[in-house]
Order: structure tokens, then sequence, then C-alpha cells
């Protein structure tokens, strides 16, 4: 089963054999093979849900259940609302349990905290976008939970898009060149960013035609001096300074696109249980 970029059986079995390198002593110890049962996982306090289907192939593989749902990914839920029901094989509910809802609890903290984002901006044309700072191996699981958040992607690999990054500027010698040499190695197919940090560098990626250029670490008040420069030359994105206490302003300053790293390196994780039912 692939999900996006990533393979879910693979890194599903990964989880599984990291709780379970030497089987799972207690379950193995206490119940037969044949033993059945009924649990239900449920959530614990509000917010956005995703990663059910990872939830389900957790499951799923281990074998010996049938499973349902009526909530999909991308739903709000509540406090001690059923998410899934589970019954079959004792042994199979007990061995998924915490991989399980490891999986349900990081996604949907992810799409939770990006839905936070998205309802505070609500109203304006700015979007909600992540980054690259993701954990190795789950950059397509995280994605697509700021997805079901309501958020958008940006780069999901290097080669979506060229980038101008200040590091790309310092080790080539100017925006304009560096601009200009993409053009001329990729042609007009392949969008071009150019991160900036001064209105004076804003105005040499203006200059340089860049279709997209970010605005880093600037104030309030320089991107709304840099929104007057660049409307109708170049979209804006917003990076950096940037909170749910301070989104709604810099939203309203007319920007595109607004990114914040903390939506998969810092989303609190959502808080899920599973409860056997007799």
């Amino acid at each position: 089963m692939r999900h996006g970029l990533l393979d879910i059986d693979d890194l599903v079995r990964s989880a599984l054999r990291e709780d379970m390198s030497n089987g799972d002593v207690t379950t193995d110890s206490l119940f037969p093979d044949e033993w059945e049962g009924k649990a239900r996982i449920i959530s614990r306090r509000e917010g956005a849900l995703a990663g059910l289907p990872v939830a389900y192939r957790v499951f799923e593989l281990l074998g010996g259940l049938s499973l349902s749902h009526e909530i999909e990914d991308g739903e709000q839920i509540e406090p001690d609302q059923t998410i899934l029901e589970l019954k079959g094989s004792v042994k199979a509910i007990l061995r998924g349990e915490r991989t399980a809802l490891n999986f349900l609890g990081h996604i949907s903290g992810i799409a939770s905290l990006t839905r936070r984002y998205v309802d505070a901006i609500q109203g304006t044309r700015a979007r909600i976008i992540d980054t690259r700072k993701t954990l190795p191996g789950l950059r397509a699981l995280q994605k697509y939970a700021v997805r079901k958040g309501g958020g958008f992607n940006h780069r999901f690999t290097l080669s979506n898009m060229a980038m101008i990054k200040d590091n790309h500027i310092a080790a080539y010698g100017s925006i304009g060149q560096a601009v200009e040499k993409i053009r001329a190695s990729v042609g007009p197919a392949v969008r071009v960013e150019v991160e900036v940090d001064t209105l004076g560098q804003l105005q040499e990626a203006l200059a340089a035609e860049a279709d997209v250029i970010l605005l880093d670490n600037m104030t309030l008040s320089e991107v709304k001096q840099a929104v007057k420069f660049a409307t109708g030359k170049a979209e804006l994105e917003v990076s950096g300074n940037v909170s749910l206490d301070t989104v709604r302003a810099y939203a309203e300053t007319g920007v595109d696109w607004i990114s914040v790293g903390a939506l998969t390196h810092s989303a609190p994780q959502m808080d899920f249980s599973m409860e056997i039912q007799s």
C-alpha cells in the first residue's frame, strides 16, 4: 500500500518490528491464539483526524480482525469520540495498540495544529504551507497531515521547484545571476523562488523576475512594504517570526503564502486511547 512517495506497509512493518522484536511477552503469555474480543480507539481531545488509513494497516497486517469506522481523515473530532472499532483476535488488538496510537497521535497532531493556523487566517488571501522540516522517512505522511488540516504543501523534494536560498546566493554571487543560470538550465516550466531578508534583495529578486519571493524573518512593517513593491510582479511567501499570535497580522498584509515549519517539527501529539470492551 503506497501513500504518495511512501510505502505504508514497509513503514508499518518496521514500526511493528521495533515494538515486537521478540514478540509480546505479556500478551503471548496471557492469551491463546483463539481468544477473541472487541475494542475501540477513542479520542481524548478535540482536533482534526488524520492517519486513520495507517492505523488500519497496523491491524490489517497483524490479521485476524474486522475493523469499522464512521469518521474520515480531515474531519473534526471531539473528546471521547469513537475513531475505530475492532473485533477479533485479542492478540492482534493488543499487539497493534501502541503502534496504531502512535501513528494516529502524531499525524492527527500535525493536522490539528495546521487547522488552527488555517482558521486563524480565514477571510484573507493567504494560504498556510509547510516546509521540508520533516522527520526523515515520514515526509509524505506529515505533508498529508498538513493537507488534511486545510493547509498546502510546499516542495516535497529538492526537484519540485528551484528555490534559491541565502547559501546559494552566498556561494554563487548574486540573485540575478543565480536566477538567470537556473532559467537557462531548466527552462520556464520550473518555478523559481528566491529567499530574501532585506528589501534591497527583494528588489533584486523582482528585477530578476522570480516567480515567488520568500520574505525571511522580516518584520510586519517590512512585509507590508514588500507587498507594495511586489503586487502584480511576484507571489510572496512569509517565513519566520510566525506564530498563532502573529499569523493573522501577516496574512492581512496581502501575502500569498505563509510557511510554518512548526506544523511538522513541533506539533503536539494528539491523545488517543484504546478500550477493550466486555
